[in-house]
């Protein structure tokens, strides 16, 4: 039974962190969750450069620099999460490791994170921190590039879902997990696979190949379907996979966009090499699995 009991949240103190953790109160709530609120002291170097420290000041200096933290953490958006089960920890070392490691090491179903942040973190969490989280992790990864700009309403229940399938070996699992919470939320469900786009042939010949491609695809998503026991909307479209889910979701003003990550080849690999792309363009959070 698939459920939602661990639910980690790195928190750097931005304003997107702050989001992410009103993104994240909804559904830990939803699912009674452990709220895991987890903050990563990078090594000196990486904030200050190769200064030279003295071992004792190098301890105090580390030591007061942990208690801030902690101080931090604990007061992080108080009472706004006081409706929830929430632990807090301070780890150290390379953040998008130990956002991993402490993700399989208790195991977590869900990592929360904004796809950027403010302040020392910024240089770590832009772009490197959160691909390396999105590769490495084996649960889902809950992101978004705006969370402090998105509307309201995904801080709320679910109720417009978009799931975007490549109908590779991923799809089934990304699907299924689009389909659980559509169940949990009562959401309307669309799925949708990106075809690649025609230039190469004549008119008539694009409108003939474009009925053939759709009627293979079309069954291949209901097929799938089929397999994972679920229904909903179909939306098949040729183009840049990137360009055509984001609008997409924009178009069905979804709440959440669901897609699979992960390394492929050739046509029906393209939506998971556009992974990254997707989630940096989404006008909603996205939830790669």
């Amino acid at each position: 039974m698939r459920s939602l009991s661990k639910i980690l949240l790195p928190v750097d103190f931005s304003e997107r962190a702050a989001s992410a953790a009103r993104c994240a109160q909804p559904l830990a709530r939803h699912f009674n969750s452990e709220l895991i609120l987890l903050h990563v002291l990078p090594p000196l170097q990486y904030q200050y450069g190769p200064a030279e420290f003295g071992g004792a000041l190098l301890s105090d200096f580390y030591m007061n620099r942990a208690t801030l933290v902690n101080h931090d953490l604990e007061n992080f958006l108080p009472g706004e999460l006081d409706d929830v089960n929430v632990t807090r920890t301070v780890l150290d070392g390379d953040p998008a490791q130990q956002i991993v490691s402490f993700a399989h090491q208790h195991p977590v179903d869900l990592i929360i994170m904004p796809t950027h942040g403010y302040g020392p973190f910024r240089r770590f969490i832009l772009g490197s921190n959160t691909a390396k989280v999105l590769h490495d992790a084996d649960c889902p990864v809950w992101t978004g590039i705006h969370m402090e700009n998105t509307p309201s309403r995904v801080h709320g229940p679910l109720r417009r879902i978009l799931c975007a399938v490549d109908l590779g070996p991923q799809s089934e699992k990304t699907l299924a997990w689009a389909a659980w919470l559509r169940q949990e939320f009562d959401a309307c469900l669309t799925l949708m696979h990106v075809t690649a786009p025609i230039t190469d042939i004549s008119a008539t010949g694009q409108q003939a190949w474009c009925q053939d491609v759709r009627g293979a695809v079309q069954d291949e998503l209901a097929h799938l379907q089929q397999t994972v026991g679920c229904e909903a909307n179909t939306l098949v479209e040729a183009g840049e996979p990137p360009l055509l889910v984001c609008a997409a979701a924009e178009r069905l003003q979804a709440d959440l966009l669901v897609i699979g990550r992960g390394s492929a080849a050739g046509v029906f690999g393209r939506l998971r090499t556009n992974a990254y792309a997707i989630i940096r363009q989404s006008p909603c959070p996205v939830v790669s699995v």
